[in-house]
This record gives C-alpha cells, sequence and structure tokens, in this order.
C-alpha cells in the first residue's frame, strides 16, 4: 500500500516540506477566499481556512475515484501577537510595522491542517503551536532583509530559515510547523487517521524529518523516535 497525497497548496515551502515524508504527492492549487474565515481565535481560523481548501479540491475531484490511501492535505498559517493575526504583510510598510512589533518578543505561529479521505469523505484535522521569541534586530536589518522581498508571502512576514535574517533566537515547538507545516504533528495525524504505522514504510525517512529541524529540537519528533 502507498499513500498519496494531493497538496492543497501553492506555498513553495510546504511542497518541500511534505517531500520530507518520502511519499508521492501531487499540488493542486484550491482558490479559497481566506478572507470569508473571520474567527477571531487565531488557532480555530487556521483550521477553518484548512478545512475551506480541503473542501474546495474535493469538490473538484468528486467525479473521480480514489483508493482509501489518497489524502487530501490542506494547511493554513498565521502568527498570533497580542491578540492580533499578522498574516502577510500586503506591502513594504506592513511587513515594517510587523516586523518592528515582533521585535525582541514573544509570539505563537499556529498551522492547522486537515486530512480528508475523498475515497470515503472522512476528514482529520489537527493545529499546531509553536512559541517564537524574536531577536532584538536593527531598524537597518529589517529594511535590509525587506529589500530581499522575502517577507511579502509569509505570516508575521518573515521566514525562520532565512540564512541572512535569522531573526528567531528562541523556539518552543516544531521548526517545520513556523515554515509552514508541522511535519512531526502530521506524521502522528496520518497514522491515527488511517490506523497505520508510517515508520513499517520505507519511503519514511526520520533522519531528513530530523535534519529539517536544523538546532531546533522537536518535541514530537522526539516522541516518534523514542
Amino acid at each position: 500500500m502507498t499513500i498519496e497525497f494531493i497538496l492543497a497548496s501553492q506555498s513553495p515551502r510546504r511542497r518541500e516540506l511534505i517531500q520530507l515524508l518520502g511519499f508521492p504527492f501531487r499540488v493542486m492549487v484550491a482558490d479559497a477566499d481566506e478572507d470569508s474565515i473571520t474567527d477571531p481565535d487565531p488557532a480555530a481560523n487556521v483550521v477553518k481556512t484548512a478545512r475551506l481548501k480541503s473542501s474546495l479540491i474535493a469538490t473538484q475531484l468528486k467525479d473521480q475515484s480514489f483508493a482509501p490511501e489518497t489524502i487530501i492535505l490542506a494547511a493554513d498559517t498565521t502568527v498570533a501577537y497580542a491578540g492580533e493575526m499578522l498574516n502577510k504583510p500586503a506591502d513594504k510598510t506592513a511587513a515594517y510595522q510587523m516586523l518592528s512589533r515582533l521585535r525582541d518578543t514573544k509570539h505563537e505561529v499556529h498551522t492547522g491542517f486537515v486530512l480528508l479521505q475523498p475515497a470515503t469523505g472522512r476528514e482529520w484535522e489537527g493545529v499546531s503551536t509553536a512559541v517564537v521569541t524574536m531577536r532584538p534586530y536593527s531598524d537597518a536589518e529589517i529594511e535590509a532583509y525587506i529589500a530581499t522581498g522575502d517577507p511579502f508571502d509569509k505570516a508575521g512576514g518573515y521566514a525562520i530559515q532565512h540564512p541572512q535574517f535569522k531573526p528567531v533566537t528562541r523556539l518552543q515547538g516544531c521548526y517545520c510547523n513556523v515554515m509552514g507545516l508541522p511535519v512531526c504533528d502530521l506524521i502522528v495525524a496520518i497514522e491515527q487517521f488511517l490506523g497505520l504505522n508510517l515508520e513499517q514504510f520505507e519511503q519514511l525517512d526520520l533522519t531528513a524529518v530530523s535534519q529539517a529541524h536544523l538546532h531546533y529540537p522537536c518535541p514530537t519528533l522526539k516522541t516518534l523516535r523514542s
């Protein structure tokens, strides 16, 4: 049996992260109106947005037949600071304001994800939360980072993995979650959703997953290796 994913995302980072699992996947972009989801709770908002994306893909595929091992995977990420959701900045001014607010403080990153089995209509939803502490970077560093163009497609206006800016000084939670897809929590969810032990699959390489976390140990990954 081979699990196959339909990734409901155009994010290059999510494509990169799902490849760590080693399972075949294809991409379908969900043309979702994310602004239609207005839940003020950031953790609930990202789950509802992910569910909207997965349902749109399921509707597109409703006339096709699928094996039970085919799974639609949708996800959404937001940064929550002082009770406010900071999503992708619209312009340089918004990016500067976001990065200035986050500087030398803590915030939360929530990624909601939904697994949908098109053969049966069964769903699984989850959310991964990380607490991120930003370093006291300077105004000049913010301006230089914005000039790279990197902030504009990222929640909160930053990438934890950016090799020059390196905005994060401490992380409590999953590094991959902050990038946009909590791979370790996803492994646990798939096991429970399908009733399988994914470590029995040759395609799954926890070494690759571990290496992806760089210098930020993941508590869920630790339980997978125990």
